[in-house]
Formats: structure tokens, C-alpha cells, sequence
């Protein structure tokens, strides 16, 4: 990759964030923003947190039962340390995290470097599918609300026939992805198999169970954290399921915008609670609150597993 090309997928995502930070930060009052802090019921917050960071506990432990086929059985401190240092590194340089995780765990773990990186990359696939589950969820349960939303916004035969384009349009993607031979097929091609080989090799694990399990929990974590930090505010008491699902769903996305979703996930739910009627105020200040706290989870944690991991590693040694 050419040197101005990586300085752009660095400095983008950077620009970006801090654009949206602005834009958003314009569009409420800092003195009500803050307000807002200061209101907030501080127990929900906490509860959030507290699935957040059992949700990375969960990850790190997940992530054992793939490099054991591979013949290691690292330590667990040191796979919850990565995965810290991982979300830390990620808010600096996009996707950096991954390959810093890897690199963590061949320096401490002796585990080859491409060996690591694959089973992480496995690891995305599965988070991916989960995503893409929750998405299904959230249309199927409010299939009535989603087409109501659109029919008001467009007329019923512009909705249907929108749709078929929409339809024929994927099908002519997929001709032409699966026929030709340039880059972008080829990369397509590549994601597909990819999703797919990696969710097989899912099942063919020895403790693939134990891994299903651990992978529903964390997102379960997630979406309750999301949840539950809604409590927080007078105002989202009231709120419906389906709003979260789709605030979730939005907000998700929203990180990968985003270096950590900044400036964009308070966006993002603002966005998906106006859907609902929900006023902007506190779906923004909701946004703010959910975004710093569980960033400021992954910086001090982040920052201090950094610290310590050379720590740790040479008391292992030395025992």
C-alpha cells in the first residue's frame, strides 16, 4: 500500500470524527449537554459499564478456544490484555487493533503471527453474522412499522417498485461479481468465501458450543448495555424495543465510520430515536453519555494493560 494512501485511511476517519464532533456539539447547547451528565442516573450508566466490560471478558475468552486447535493454550490475562490494548489502539489508527492483538500475542504467547491474526479474523466473521442477526431481528419483528415508515415517505407502488430495482440491481452485482475478474469482484469474492469458510470452521471446532455460546452472550451484552443505559435519562424511559434495536444497530455501524465511533455514534442515535418521535436533546446527550463512558473504559483499561503487560509477562517468567 502507497505511503499517501495509508496517511489518507489514517487522517480521514480522523477529519471525519472531528467534523461530526463539531456538528454535533453545534446542534445542543453545551450547558445542556452537560445538564445532562449531571442528571443522569449514574446507576444504569454503571450497570452498563459493567456489561461492557463482561462482554470483553467473554471476547478474551472466546478467542482461547480458537487458538487451541492450533496447538497453544495462552493465558487468559494476557488475551483480556490484548483485547484492551486492541480497542485502545483502534481509536488511534482504524482496524490498527487487530493486527496490534496479534502482535501482542506472538510476543507474549509465541503464537505465530498469521496463525493469530486468522483466528481474529474468524473471530470478525462471527461478530459479523451477529450483527447481520440482530438486523434481521429488528425487521422482522417490526416489519409493519418499517414498511409504514416508508409507505408515508413514498408512495406504496414507488416503495414496491424501488424494492425490485433494488433486488434486480443486487442480482446484476452478483452476476458480474461472480463473472468478472477485476479488482473489485475479486475482493468481493474474497469477503463472501471468506464469511463463509469462517463460519464453517466455526462448527468444525472442538469447543465450537462453548465459542456459540460465549459469541451470543457478548452481543447479548451489547445490545443490554445499550439498553439498559437508556434508564439513564427520564426522557428514553418510555422508549421501544425496536428504537434500541435500531439505535444499536445504527451505532454499531456508527464505530466503523469513525476512529471508536467519535462525533458519528451520538449521531447515529439521534438519528435512529427520531424515527420514534424521540426529541433530539437527550437522544444526543443519551448518545454522549453511552459513547464516553464506555470510552473512557477502554482508555483507562486500555492504557493500563499496555502498562502492564510487560509486567505481568516477566513475573511469568521469573516464577
Amino acid at each position: 500500500m502507497s505511503k499517501p494512501k495509508s496517511i489518507l485511511k489514517v487522517v480521514l476517519p480522523l477529519l471525519l470524527g472531528v467534523g461530526l464532533v463539531w456538528y454535533s456539539l453545534s446542534k445542543i447547547s453545551i450547558p445542556i449537554l452537560i445538564q445532562y451528565f449531571k442528571d443522569a442516573n449514574y446507576s444504569w450508566i454503571i450497570l452498563g459499564v459493567v456489561m461492557g466490560i463482561l462482554s470483553h471478558v467473554s471476547r478474551a475468552y472466546r478467542w482461547i478456544y480458537m487458538v487451541e486447535p492450533l496447538g497453544f493454550k495462552p493465558n487468559f490475562g494476557n488475551s483480556i490484555m490484548a483485547v484492551y490494548s486492541a480497542y485502545l489502539i483502534n481509536f488511534t489508527i482504524p482496524r490498527a487493533g487487530e493486527i496490534a492483538r496479534a502482535s501482542i500475542l506472538t510476543n507474549y504467547e509465541g503464537i505465530p503471527f498469521d496463525k493469530g491474526f486468522g483466528t481474529i479474523v474468524a473471530e470478525r466473521v462471527a461478530d459479523t453474522i451477529m450483527l447481520l442477526s440482530i438486523v434481521a431481528i429488528a425487521f422482522f419483528l417490526e416489519f409493519e412499522f418499517i414498511y409504514d415508515f416508508f409507505s408515508k415517505k413514498f408512495n406504496p407502488s414507488s416503495l414496491l417498485l424501488g424494492v425490485a430495482v433494488l433486488l434486480l440491481g443486487v442480482l446484476l452485482v452478483l452476476l458480474f461479481v461472480k463473472k468478472s475478474r477485476s479488482k473489485f469482484a475479486l475482493k468481493v469474492k474474497g469477503f463472501v468465501s471468506g464469511l463463509i469458510e469462517g463460519a464453517f470452521s466455526i462448527f468444525k471446532m472442538k469447543k465450537k458450543w462453548a465459542f456459540i455460546g460465549h459469541t451470543f452472550f457478548i452481543w447479548l451484552m451489547y445490545v443490554l448495555m445499550f439498553y439498559v443505559t437508556t434508564f439513564a435519562l427520564p426522557e428514553l424511559q418510555n422508549i421501544p424495543i425496536v428504537a434500541i434495536l435500531i439505535g444499536f444497530i445504527l451505532a454499531s455501524f456508527s464505530i466503523a465510520a469513525t476512529n471508536g465511533g467519535i462525533g458519528s455514534f451520538p449521531e447515529a442515535v439521534v438519528i435512529a430515536f427520531s424515527l420514534f418521535g424521540m426529541a433530539d436533546d437527550p437522544s444526543r446527550a443519551f448518545g454522549w453519555i453511552m459513547w464516553s463512558t464506555q470510552t473512557l473504559v477502554i482508555v483507562v483499561l486500555g492504557g493500563l494493560s499496555l502498562l502492564y503487560l510487560p509486567i505481568f509477562n516477566r513475573k511469568k517468567t521469573t516464577v
